[in-house]
């Protein structure tokens, strides 16, 4: 068996574009991956476009040697744009996989340690009594985990304002749902660290379950600094493109929780090594998963195979989501990924459906302080 060829499909569903990546071989079988950087699809393309004339022919089962080839294969290390597209190619060649050898992916990965896999949900409102309402419909509907996340108003985040509302609303949440669900909050990175200390401080009292990306990835000694002075959890990595970027973090202990995201990190191969990294560190995975069924699928079975797990981030688990792009995908029930018997990731691809889906020419929302000038989203 050989790859034949890869396709690109990006579509735009909701209020986003997905980047999906299709991995044929000359056996029929296929392979789905996703790409994980969102807003620059196009780059992605391109990315992959690029690897493809040194992927036709070769084995698709050798996942191991195509990562190497693919990330020290040039002179150049790649970066984010490079690791998301391999993260895609890697996934679907995993999928091959699993389908050749007739087992779900996670048999692949070292076997089933759970039946099934908890999720969390987003909640949020303009009020802390919305937000304790969203709370009280995803519990009623079988969520145990819970995440609110650090908001703007209006487009405006001034942070030491955004401090006090998150607060007011963790704790509206905190007291609808009481002591037995867990709830998380996502800083977004929209935080310097004195108000990422702050935040971590007044949380304290309401038992967060984890306080999420309180700073961006660019410089992650950082960190040390945030640890010394809150006792939180912190889930921490959604950002990162290679188990070197997990270093320090895992090293040093920075973080309680790995956020791993399959879809930039460099794909089940290299996510696998972080997590096994994790272990000898006690440190936790939660992999990040705002995407699309691919990305949904791929998690589910790292999370299956792995000891140290968590709980997964949901995205849009738990809603009807481009079910004529692929008609089947894992199955879910009351808040919880449940471990899929198909071979491969478990979901199948209708694309003649894609390629009749439309792209968009987007950017990330844009934030705004209280004096006119840009800060995170």
């Amino acid at each position: 068996m050989r790859i034949a060829t890869i396709k690109t499909f990006p579509v735009f569903h909701g209020s986003r574009n997905y980047l999906f990546v299709k991995v044929e071989t000359d056996t029929g079988l296929y392979g789905m991956g996703e790409f994980g950087i969102t807003w620059k699809e196009q780059a992605g393309i391109g990315a992959i476009e690029h690897m493809k004339r040194q992927l036709i022919g070769l084995d698709p089962l050798n996942t191991e040697m195509i990562w190497q080839v693919l990330f020290r294969g040039d002179f150049f290390p790649g970066g984010r744009i490079n690791t998301a597209a391999i993260s895609a190619i890697d996934m679907a060649l995993w999928d091959i996989k699993g389908k050749a050898l007739e087992q779900p992916v996670h048999m692949l990965l070292g076997g089933r340690l759970r039946d099934r896999v908890a999720c969390y949900t987003g909640i949020g409102g303009k009020t802390p009594a919305d937000t304790a309402r969203s709370a009280l419909e995803k519990v009623a509907a079988g969520w145990k985990y819970l995440r609110l996340s650090v908001s703007d108003r209006d487009g405006v985040l001034e942070p030491r304002t955004a401090v006090r509302d998150s607060v007011a609303h963790f704790a509206a949440v905190r007291e609808a749902v009481g002591s037995e669900v867990e709830i998380c909050i996502d800083v977004h990175t929209r935080l310097d660290p004195p108000d990422a200390i702050r935040l971590g401080r007044q949380l304290e009292a309401y038992d967060p379950f984890f306080v999420e990306d309180p700073l961006r990835c660019e410089n992650p000694q950082t960190y040390r600094l945030v640890r010394q002075h809150v006792s939180v959890p912190l889930a921490v990595g959604e950002q990162f493109a290679s188990k070197w970027e997990f270093r320090q973090l895992i090293e040093e202990e920075l973080l309680d929780y790995a956020r791993i995201d399959l879809c930039i990190v460099g794909g089940l191969t290299e996510a696998r090594k972080i997590a096994n990294w994790c272990e000898t560190h006690y440190i936790k995975i939660i992999p990040h998963n705002p995407l699309g069924p691919v990305s949904a699928a791929a998690c589910l079975h790292l999370d299956l195979a792995t000891d140290n797990f968590a709980v997964q981030e949901g995205g849009l688990i738990g809603h009807p989501v481009m079910e004529d792009l692929f008609p089947v995908q894992v199955p879910y029930a009351h808040g919880c990924l449940l471990a899929p018997e198909r071979p491969g990731l478990g979901i199948e691809f209708d694309e003649e459906a894609a390629s009749h889906t439309e792209f968009r020419w987007l950017h990330g929302p844009r934030l705004r302080r209280d004096d006119g000038s840009f800060t995170n989203w």
